[in-house]
């Protein structure tokens, strides 16, 4: 890793990631994703990630990433000949790639969210071939214009197949409930058919019977197969977080619980996988809304909801590993930053033979989408796509 660049010019950008690649291509600009938002320019063999720029919901962070990109493209003596970019059209860094784009009369690849976290991975690693990506976070737009965030992909160069994802949750006001656990965990009561528990359930919660409400009438509850809101529903459900005060809150003290309890078998039959690939957790929730909602029945509930997770990934990115002959499985998404989970489903897969790939010099984290999606843009050249 620390051979010379192939390019002429061998200065660095300050404050960036350089990962190196496995062969030279042309500059490619990536620009990375809503939250944690990260910019990427490539050099010959080097990928070359900025610092955090953050999330693009506030007009510094804006103008942080319209200077980024300039001052990178300058300290690396390169202009970019590909623009890649989410898929999101609402993004600011899409908006900023596509007039980056028109201006210089360039190309630009447009990459789905998760492709470019198990991309990144694949950047990382150096494998082209094909690999599975197990891609678990809280949210990014699928290819079929939904939200995505449990997703089963076989990943191969600038090309991925959805081969599986969670069941869906449906999310009772939108985003808001990205913010807001009890509703996620209303969401479940309901798919229980237990929906005239909610408003008992969440007494200090006002809007507990409208959501109740909307849930019966399917009203502003949009389904997404995101693990992010997995968690949520269930810190909802053990009375963990009904509330977050700041982004992943519900799931930091749900792996708290877990750890203050200590290590739990998986609920037998805590979970079923359909012929078509889709993961459902249902038979374990139902379990966890009975939970007492006292300390040390929190705790272990938060303990069991961890074990049945990794217990259940495992065996779903295993029949797809024999199944497609595949032997390489990356991990990929802010899921990953549980160390619980990362440390029980990478034991799991390397038991039943798997290889497994995670971040070394990334974060699994939304930082990573912009080498993701160089990558992508650069296998795309590579194969001619």
């Amino acid at each position: 890793m620390n051979r010379a660049p192939t390019t002429k010019n061998n200065r660095m950008p300050k404050s960036a990631t350089t990962v190196l690649l496995p062969y030279t291509g042309p500059s490619i600009l990536a620009c990375g994703a809503w939250l944690k938002n990260t910019v990427c320019v490539t050099r010959g063999d080097e990928a070359h990630v900025s610092q955090l720029i953050g999330d693009l919901d506030i007009a510094e962070a804006r103008q942080m990433l319209d200077d980024t990109v300039e001052r990178l493209c300058n300290e690396l003596n390169v202009q970019p000949e590909i623009v890649a970019h989410d898929l999101h059209p609402d993004f600011y860094s899409t908006q900023f790639a596509q007039n980056y784009a028109a201006q210089h009369s360039l190309p630009l690849v447009a990459v789905q969210h998760h492709h470019a976290h198990i991309a990144a991975l694949c950047a990382e690693h150096h494998i082209a071939g094909s690999i599975l990506g197990l891609a678990l976070d809280g949210v990014g737009l699928g290819s079929d214009n939904a939200p995505w965030g449990g997703e089963l992909l076989r990943v191969e160069g600038a090309s991925f197949e959805r081969l599986g994802h969670l069941a869906p949750l449906r999310m009772p006001g939108g985003d808001r409930a990205a913010r807001e656990p009890w509703r996620m965990a209303a969401a479940v009561l309901f798919q229980l058919g237990r929906g005239e528990e909610i408003a008992q359930r969440f007494p200090n919660q006002p809007g507990a019977q409208t959501v109740a409400e909307m849930l019966k009438r399917n009203l502003n509850c949009p389904a997404t197969s995101s693990t992010g809101r997995l968690f949520d529903a269930v810190a909802g459900l053990l009375g963990v977080n009904e509330i977050q005060a700041f982004e992943a809150q519900a799931a930091i003290q749900l792996q708290e619980a877990a750890q203050r309890h200590g290590q739990v078998a998986p609920l037998d039959e805590g979970y079923r996988i359909s012929e078509n690939g889709v993961l459902d957790f249902l038979p374990l929730l139902a379990v966890l809304a009975d939970c007492p909602r006292v300390n040390n029945g929190v705790d272990q509930g938060a303990a069991l909801f961890h074990a049945t997770l990794a217990a259940g990934l495992s065996e779903w990115v295993g029949r797809a590993a024999r199944q497609h002959n595949i032997a390489h499985v990356a991990l990929g998404g802010g899921c990953f930053h549980n160390d619980i989970l990362l440390r029980s489903l990478s034991d799991g897969l390397a038991g039943q033979g798997q290889r497994v790939l995670t971040a070394q010099q990334m974060q699994p984290n939304d930082s990573a989408i912009s080498l993701g999606q160089a990558w992508v843009a650069l296998q795309s050249i590579n194969k001619g796509v």
